[in-house]
């Protein structure tokens, strides 16, 4: 007798979104398993944003359903997702700009500290402990995402680049289980796009599960195991990036748009 099927890490059933007439995702399922790097995509318009936001809790579904580990979270808060282990990044670069490369990425590890405010009043050896801790969380994920060298730098003096590692670095301090990317590969030049890649698959390597957004193809059938794609609020195909790549919807409404600006 086999065992059952594990639950997927993520999964959205017939997730809709409208905003007044307009159905920018309409029944939209998706599963993402656990050590899966999964990619969707889709022409502007197709919906992509939306349904990334809805899974992340910046935005409710007007109908469907989420889950995490298969508890529902179709209601829950972005901050309550987080404590779940759902981490993101955004389009646009957000990041602390007064602040240094070290102390943006310390400032996402408060959401796992145990010591309490009472301990950081009156520096207690649990506080103590605690500081410890954050800045050997900070020091590891500084040397993953190639950071190290710019941990002194406030973010601001930083490159283009180096603040989109710092945006994943912020991310992973935080411990998630699942980690949503927003087009991280976003006005990056192809070495950066590359230097992207490989840190994604380390991410995925040290046990984060990863479901990305973005139009860079390269980076897209690079990097991901699995790939599903949108076109006006439906998901049209998915699979991986080989089938994907043969099929001849997403050619017409995707990759030959991509390869016509090439």
């Amino acid at each position: 007798m086999t065992g059952a099927a594990p639950l997927p890490l993520i999964e959205a059933v017939d997730l809709t979104r409208a905003f007044g007439g307009l159905v920018a995702v309409n029944k939209v399922s998706l599963a993402v398993h656990t050590g899966e790097i999964v990619g969707l995509i889709g022409p502007n318009g197709a919906g992509k944003t939306t349904m990334f936001n809805m899974l992340a809790g910046s935005l409710a579904p007007s109908a469907g359903t989420i889950a995490f580990e298969g508890r529902d979270v179709t209601r829950a808060p972005a901050h309550e997702r987080a404590r779940l282990g759902i981490a993101r990044t955004f389009q646009i670069t957000s990041v602390f700009p007064m602040l240094t490369t070290r102390d943006n990425i310390r400032t996402a590890t408060y959401r796992t500290r145990g010591a309490g405010w009472l301990a950081s009043t009156f520096r207690t050896a649990a506080w103590r402990r605690d500081e410890a801790a954050i800045d050997a969380v900070a020091d590891e994920v500084l040397a993953f995402c190639d950071l190290a060298a710019q941990a002194d730098i406030r973010a601001d003096a930083l490159s283009y680049g180096e603040q989109r590692r710092l945006e994943v670095a912020i991310a992973l301090a935080a411990a998630p289980r699942l980690l949503l990317l927003d087009e991280p590969a976003a006005g990056l030049n192809p070495e950066e796009g590359q230097r992207l890649v490989g840190i994604i698959r380390k991410v995925r390597d040290r046990g984060v599960t990863v479901l990305l957004v973005e139009h860079h193809m390269r980076v897209v059938m690079g990097v991901c195991d699995r790939i599903v794609v949108l076109d006006h609020g439906a998901r049209i195909a998915e699979g991986t990036p080989q089938e994907v790549a043969g099929n001849a919807d997403v050619v017409r409404v995707y990759l030959g748009r991509e390869q016509a600006h090439a």
